[in-house]
């Protein structure tokens, strides 16, 4: 497994360095690396209650990120997913506590509340006044003697934050950490393992398996579920959370959520994720923070879900302001409410009519277009981001959803129709270039067509507006030979013949001067055909084929 990394054995510390170091004299560390690895606000004065937290690294921004006026005053952190010494928590304890006292905000793993337990005690055994909050807010197993504290610990990190900033007493300060950690219910869900730096990378989910319940170690999940849509797995997320709150207190107060990322989800997977999860909940849901990452597991691609009952003063907690920047400020979600298009974007309006030959044409382009999604994005993705084939079959489908509205006895309005659905729904330059080679098309055609010298107007302005040629490894090493083969009066099994030959002659290509291959080396290009190119012949071949 590849790592951004200079060392492994250097990893946390060279992590909380550049934490530090960008934090525009926030954010100060003690001395004492690697050992003593404590992160703590560097304009403390002790005048105030200081809440401490921590554990192991790999979680971030979690813990270090959360330093910082209105949350945490330190973070004690251990190596990868390992507890940090009772000496290193002690350490953090004598940097910021003076005689307000100070709150340890643990997670309820076992290292932690050993560690910071004892460094506790000798904290106390010194004068200090130290209390602690065990944070146990995973539900994955019901019933769990001792559940584990995974991201809805942030939630008390903010309230006892916001607390303490407030001038509360160490015991005002505990018990609205208390009250806040019994109020809140979590659950993670993952479809990878996470990959330690310096470990070879380790699997124990099939390609159709997801794990539900998971801690923020790396530990398998409670149960292995089918992947399925979102949807689903969010209902089943919302589920336990939901049955766990049903026995914490009002059943009619809001919640709060906390939506994180585990570490490897792409930010349009985990807002499609929260759209599924807000979709789920059956409570009002008065705060959403994130969704992003807030408390991770490396590079799992998981989410997690937190949500916590609210009342009065612990929504005004977690909604003041804060200075570290990891933490993502709530907002209220609304009801999405389309705006009207402009009258001016709506399609024209043509006059649907028939001729059965044509449509059927268009259909069996249409056809071979959606049969060859799949080939289309594999070729696209050994070169491109592998969407070719998806963007395709995604205007091939709006053209067939819309084939009564066309009017397929009018050349010229056909070819227009046809512009305006793939100017809307096909996305990237190949929409943009087809919408143009139709548009210029059906200004040149004439009822009764002449199809050869239309296409070849199409092709000549694509050329024009796109900049590319023919032998420029685009589509139109497809399109050119199949346009040149009608002109000269060929049939079109001849033209599906020659626009198979350039497609072909295209893997033989192994630079670019147009699209995106213009971009990719000459060693991954060699022997694979452009998928734009494939996806012409494809349609040229199914307009050869009699129904």
């Amino acid at each position: 497994m590849k790592h951004f990394i200079d060392d492994p054995s250097t990893v946390v510390t060279d992590a909380i360095d550049a934490e530090v170091a960008l934090s525009n004299g926030a954010l100060a560390r003690l001395d004492g690396f690697p050992s003593i690895k404590v992160v703590v606000r560097a304009d403390w004065d002790r005048s105030q209650v200081a809440v401490v937290s921590g554990g192991g690294a790999g979680h971030e921004p979690a813990h270090a990120g959360f330093v910082g006026d209105g949350m945490l005053t330190a973070a004690v952190c251990g190596e990868v997913f390992a507890s940090p010494s009772v000496d290193a928590v002690l350490a953090g304890i004598l940097a910021v506590t003076g005689a307000p006292g100070c709150l340890l905000i643990v997670k309820s793993y076992t290292g932690d509340r050993l560690n910071f337990g004892l460094a506790a005690e000798k904290a106390r055994a010194m004068g200090l006044a130290v209390e602690m909050v065990v944070v146990a807010d995973d539900v994955a197993i019901e019933g769990a003697a001792h559940p584990r504290g995974i991201a809805g610990t942030l939630f008390v990190h903010k309230v006892a934050g916001h607390l303490a900033r407030a001038g509360a007493s160490l015991a005002e300060v505990k018990a609205a950490a208390e009250r806040a950690s019994g109020a809140v219910a979590s659950i993670g869900l993952s479809m990878s393992t996470c990959t330690i730096p310096g470990r070879p990378a380790e699997s124990r989910m099939g390609p159709d398996e997801v794990e539900l319940g998971l801690g923020i170690h790396g530990e398998p999940g409670a149960e292995v579920v089918p992947l399925r849509p979102v949807s689903e797995l969010a209902a089943r997320m919302v589920a336990r959370v939901e049955r766990a709150l049903a026995t914490r207190g009002d059943a009619r107060a809001p919640l709060a959520l906390l939506v994180g990322d585990l570490g490897g989800v792409p930010p349009i997977e985990l807002a499609v994720a929260t759209k599924a999860l807000l979709g789920a909940l059956t409570r009002e849901v008065a705060l959403v923070f994130g969704p992003g990452r807030l408390m991770t597991s490396l590079d799992m691609k998981g989410i997690s879900l937190s949500a916590l009952l609210l009342d009065e003063e612990l929504e005004r907690a977690l909604t003041s302001e804060v200075g570290p920047r990891a933490w993502l400020a709530g907002r209220r979600p609304a009801r999405v409410v389309p705006v009207a298009l402009s009258p001016s974007l709506r399609l024209a309006e043509h006059a649907p009519s028939a001729n059965p030959t044509r449509r059927a044409a268009v259909e069996r382009a249409c056809e071979a277009l959606i049969a060859k999604q799949a080939e289309l994005d594999a070729l696209d993705a050994r070169i491109g981001d592998g969407d070719t084939g998806t963007t395709f079959a995604t205007a091939a489908r709006a053209v067939l959803a819309d084939l009564d509205r066309l009017p397929f006895a009018d050349a010229p309005k056909l070819l227009q129709a046809l512009s305006e659905r793939l100017s809307r729904v096909m996305g990237g330059s190949s929409g943009i270039l087809l919408a143009i080679f139709a548009a210029a098309a059906g200004a040149h055609a004439s009822e009764p067509p002449d199809w050869a010298a239309a296409l070849g107007e199409g092709a000549r302005r694509v050329q024009e507006y796109g900049g590319a040629r023919e032998g420029d490894r685009t589509m139109l090493d497809a399109l050119v030979p199949a346009i040149a083969a009608l002109a000269a009066g060929a049939d079109l099994a001849a033209a599906a013949e020659a626009s198979r030959a350039g497609a072909a002659r295209t893997a033989t290509m192994t630079s670019a001067r147009a699209g995106r291959s213009s971009y990719v080396r000459a060693d991954a290009l060699r022997g694979v055909a452009d998928p734009g190119a494939v996806a012409v012949a494809a349609v040229f071949d199914a307009l050869a084929r009699p129904r």
